[in-house]
């Protein structure tokens, strides 16, 4: 079996980042005393610089516009539904009865 990923939170990611900007250190060298790739940081330093507050969202949460996205989504499908059982119930009623 394949070795899980560790979960960070919000809150240590910001932290990390934090600390990169203002410690004057390598991100490689914040990467080792934290314990995680320097990779990841990088990814979290370019990601907090692209969205600010918004960045690091966590699993099933979603920034605003992915959640409007959503809803949206979910609305388009249940107008469809709705519209085809209108047009169901239309070729029934059309339909000549005896």
């Amino acid at each position: 079996m394949g070795k899980s990923q560790p979960i960070y939170t919000k809150e240590f990611k910001q932290q990390a980042v934090t600390l990169f900007e203002t410690s004057g250190k390598s991100k490689t060298q914040i990467a080792r005393d934290l314990g995680i790739s320097d990779s990841a940081l990088s990814k979290w330093c370019k990601e907090f610089g692209e969205r600010g507050a918004e960045a690091f969202p966590g699993k099933g949460h979603q920034t605003s516009i992915e959640e409007e996205m959503r809803r949206l989504k979910r609305e388009n499908e249940i107008l469809r539904q709705e519209r085809d059982i209108l047009k169901k119930a239309m070729s029934i009623f059309a339909q000549p009865h005896p």
